[in-house]
C-alpha cells in the first residue's frame, strides 16, 4: 500500500504541513557547539537536524596536495545511519561523494582562499535527522559555522529548494512532497543573489523555472536573516558594548552643558551682588550728603 497524498495541496492552499506554497519551515540554528572545533553550527530546518563543523585553516598533509597561492577547502557531507526510518550502511556512497563536491565549489566565490596559501580548511556536515533538504540545510549551516571558524568571506551563502506537486510550484519541500513530488530544484546562493549551485530532478518548463527561481531567491533572504540573527546573537556583545560607550559619552555631554549653565548662573548673581552693593554704597552717601546738610541748617 503506498503511502503517497491523494492531494499535496487542499482548496485553501495550505500543504501538507499547514504551510503555503512560498514558506519555508522553521528553522532553529545554534553556534559554537563542539568546543574541539575551530566554528560549529547546529541547525534544525523541519524536521532535518544538522551539524556542521569546520577545522583549520591547518597544514595540509600529504605536501603534494598543498596548492601554492590558495588554500585548500574541503566539504564533507554525509547521513548518519540512523538519520532515515530505514537504517543505511554507514560510511561513504555514491550520493554523499556527489553533495560533498557540488557543495565545496558552493563556497568558492565567497571564501577568501588566497589569504591561507599551502593550508586546508576541512567542513564537515553531518544530518542526524533526514527530512527532504539536507543538502541544502548543511549548506546553511557550514556557512556560519566557516563564519564562526573566523574564515575570511565575502559574504555568507544560503541554501532552498522548490519543487513541483500537484502541478504547482512549492517553496522547501518537506518529505511526502520530495518523495512524490514531480520535480526537485535545490539552489544555493550568495547575499548578492549569485547562484553557486543548482540542481534539478526532475522536469520544469523555462517558464517554471524562472518563477521558480524567484520563489528562491526570497526563500534565500529569509534564511539569510535568520542567519544575520544567528551571528548577532553570537558576537553581538561587543557592539552593545560599543553602542553603551557611545550612550555614556552622549549622556555627557548634557552634564557638561549643564555645568557651563550653574557657572553662568553663579556668574549672573556674583553681578547681581555687586550691582546690590553698589547701590547700597550710592544710598550710604546720599543719606551722608543729606546729613551734613541738616547739620548747615
Amino acid at each position: 500500500m503506498s503511502d503517497k497524498p491523494e492531494c499535496f495541496i487542499d482548496e485553501a492552499g495550505l500543504r501538507l504541513d499547514g504551510r503555503r506554497v512560498d514558506e519555508i519551515r522553521p528553522m532553529k540554528v545554534e553556534m559554537g557547539v563542539l568546543s574541539r572545533a575551530d566554528g560549529s553550527c547546529y541547525l534544525e530546518w523541519g524536521n532535518n537536524k544538522v551539524l556542521a563543523a569546520v577545522y583549520g585553516p591547518r597544514e595540509l598533509h600529504p605536501r603534494r596536495m598543498q596548492k601554492p597561492n590558495e588554500v585548500l577547502v574541503r566539504y564533507k557531507y554525509n547521513m548518519a545511519s540512523f538519520s532515515v526510518e530505514d537504517r543505511i550502511r554507514p560510511g561513504p556512497s555514491r550520493r554523499s561523494t556527489e553533495i560533498s563536491k557540488v557543495s565545496g565549489e558552493a563556497f568558492e566565490p565567497v571564501v577568501m582562499t588566497q589569504y591561507y596559501p599551502g593550508a586546508v580548511i576541512d567542513v564537515f556536515a553531518e544530518v542526524l535527522q533526514a527530512d527532504a533538504g539536507t543538502r541544502t540545510a548543511a549548506i546553511n549551516a557550514a556557512t556560519l559555522a566557516l563564519a564562526d571558524a573566523g574564515i575570511p568571506m565575502k559574504g555568507l551563502v544560503s541554501a532552498c529548494a522548490v519543487g513541483k506537486v500537484d502541478g504547482q510550484l512549492v517553496l522547501d519541500l518537506n518529505k511526502p512532497e520530495d518523495n512524490y513530488g514531480q520535480a526537485d530544484l535545490p539552489v544555493a546562493m550568495t547575499q548578492d543573489g549569485e547562484i553557486t549551485l543548482l540542481q534539478m530532478d526532475g522536469h520544469l518548463t523555462p517558464e517554471e523555472l524562472e518563477e521558480g527561481l524567484e520563489m528562491i531567491k526570497k526563500g534565500c533572504q529569509q534564511i539569510l536573516e535568520i542567519q544575520r540573527q544567528a551571528l548577532v546573537s553570537r558576537y553581538g556583545n561587543e557592539d552593545e558594548e560599543g553602542e553603551d560607550a557611545e550612550a555614556e559619552i552622549s549622556e555627557e555631554v548634557p552634564d557638561s552643558e549643564e555645568g557651563e549653565e550653574e557657572e553662568e548662573e553663579r556668574d549672573d548673581s556674583f553681578d547681581n551682588e555687586e550691582s546690590e552693593a553698589e547701590n547700597a554704597d550710592e544710598n550710604d552717601v546720599t543719606k551722608e550728603d543729606e546729613g551734613e546738610e541738616d547739620e548747615r541748617q
